[in-house]
């Protein structure tokens, strides 16, 4: 078998290629003289950031089965054309966790103790001690939004110096934090608490902009922010601004919006460190990426074992199409069911009819790829989604014994306090459907922004709702009302709008004495 290594990668990870039995390995020098020529008949690539694995490139790997990037983020590699090739695409998630801790650290201790600027006067032949006091990190406190892999090294880290921690992080179980020594508190009150501010999240749409004016006026005067985990979550401008009126005493940022740094307003500030994306770039990181990578693409070469894997797995073109309305109805199903439950999800179980027995686990996946994807700093797909789910010490089950008329798919969701159950329905003719909540049955399109409220089955509730959001000027595509059994007087509405509702018309809302419970559920496009 032959390996392509477009880009240089640890001495140890090349020698691990080395062992596969029958491997020829091409390195980065063979590979930049004639790319055409080593990837003819190459079975796996490596790459780290630099190289574009596009349509283009794919088209020259005929044979190729893994491409195995020597890193987390895979922005330069064509997913769509590498899962219609087969071909299995798998990172190195958490492996430079400990290097991002640990700048983490050094960017608040140089927050606190002015350390860059003391460095800066000292060589510029100045003594200024007295207006270089700082301040200890012992006894203040840390908040931590995001506790995924890094944000715990954080946090453990920060526990050494006597700090405080408190952390947010809506699908982390209060017992979960509680062995890590850690709090667990709503976001308003990590972000009123917080002496320090660190991001460990992923970008998602609700995420983006999370620092902004009215999150930062929550926050206690004088705190620090600290972000080494994406520049999208950061409003730079309303960061400045708070600097300047003396709301945030502090930032120190290796993330950015635009990566170089374009932002002369963060040049300008002394309140701000800056460092150039290299929380994860230490020599022991890279090394250690580079021999994960080469250990992942041997295992998969050798064993068919895929490790870290972030796309699907290879299936047919006739396989693909017969599934992919299932799979789509299953992420579909996932993502309403993650702003459904309110508690973190402790269990999993999906069901689908026995015509789809055989692929039960991968649709399964999906369903586990849409609960888990806006609640991962890592990436969820078909392939690592259970992987995921295990690791944030969540059950699941999948079976195919669904036996319900007019459903493809069951999902239920159970919490320490609270269990919710989805059914839907998948339809190549009119796209995937919500057809049942708990046991009141709808019909909805699961598609753009939805409203689902459970209300009393009493005459002009549903006036009362639809005039609210006709006030505000919003437009419903589609209205299901299904009425609860047994005589419970209550009703489920799902509603489906053109735009997302507005927090201060959820609240209207939700202050109807017809309504008991609103939830806002987006669906990404």
């Amino acid at each position: 078998m032959k390996i392509v290594v477009a880009e240089k990668i640890a001495k140890g990870g090349t020698e691990a290629l080395k062992q596969i039995a029958g491997a020829t390995v091409i390195g980065p020098e063979e590979f930049a003289a004639d790319r055409q020529k080593a990837l003819l008949d190459a079975d796996a690539l490596i790459v780290r950031s630099a190289v574009q694995a596009d349509e283009a490139l794919l088209s020259l790997a005929k044979q190729l089965k893994v491409i195995g990037r020597a890193g987390v983020g895979v922005d330069n590699i064509d997913m769509p054309a590498a899962t219609r090739r087969g071909i299995v695409v798998m990172n190195t998630p958490g492996v430079n966790a400990v290097a991002v801790a640990e700048h983490t650290l050094g960017l608040m201790l140089s927050l606190a103790r002015q350390i860059p600027r003391a460095d800066a006067t000292m060589h510029a032949g100045k003594w200024e001690k007295k207006s270089l006091q700082g301040s200890d990190l012992k006894g203040k406190t840390l908040g931590i939004v995001g506790f995924g892999r890094i944000g715990r090294k954080v946090a453990r880290r920060a526990l050494a110096f006597n700090m405080k921690v408190i952390a947010y992080d809506p699908f982390v179980s209060l017992e979960e934090a509680h062995r890590e020594h850690v709090t667990m508190q709503s976001l308003d009150e990590v972000f009123s608490a917080a002496d320090y501010l660190s991001l460990h999240l992923a970008l998602t749409p609700e995420t983006s902009g999370i620092i902004n004016a009215a999150n930062i006026q929550k926050m206690k005067p004088g705190v620090r922010i600290v972000n080494c985990a994406r520049g999208e979550l950061v409003n730079e401008t309303d960061l400045l601004a708070a600097i300047a009126a003396g709301k945030v005493a502090g930032a120190a940022l290796d993330v950015f919006v635009e990566e170089p740094l374009k932002s002369d307003a963060l040049r300008a500030s002394d309140k701000v460190l800056l460092t150039p994306h290299i929380a994860g770039s230490t020599a022991e990181a890279q090394d250690a990426v580079g021999v994960a990578i080469a250990q992942q693409v041997s295992a998969y070469l050798t064993r068919g074992v895929a490790q870290n894997a972030v796309n699907v797995p290879s299936l047919s073109d006739i396989e693909y199409r017969e599934l992919q309305p299932v799979l789509e109805l299953a992420e579909r199903l996932g993502v309403v069911m993650a702003q459904l439950i309110s508690e973190p999800v402790t269990a999993v179980e999906i069901a689908v009819t026995a015509n789809y027995e055989k692929r039960a686990p991968l649709i399964a996946n999906a369903a586990l790829s849409g609960l888990l994807a806006n609640i991962s700093q890592d990436p969820v797909n078909l392939v690592n989604a259970a992987t995921v789910a295990k690791d944030r010490g969540i059950e699941t089950k999948s079976s195919a014994d669904l036996d319900e008329p007019f459903c493809t798919l069951r999902l239920v969701c159970r919490g320490k306090q609270t269990e919710r159950s989805i059914c839907g329905l998948a339809s190549a003719n009119t796209g995937p459907r919500i057809v049942k909540i708990q046991e009141t049955h709808v019909d909805a399109p699961l598609e753009r922004d939805l409203l689902v409220i459970e209300n009393e089955d009493v005459p002009g509730a549903i006036g009362n709702i639809c005039s609210q959001l006709g006030a505000a000027g919003i437009n419903i595509g589609f209205f299901s009302l299904g009425r609860g059994l047994n005589g419970s007087g209550r009703a489920i509405a799902v509603c489906s709008t053109d735009v997302s509702v507005p927090k201060p018309v959820l609240e209207k809302l939700q202050a109807l004495h017809e309504v008991r419970n609103l939830r806002s559920i987006h669906i990404p496009r």
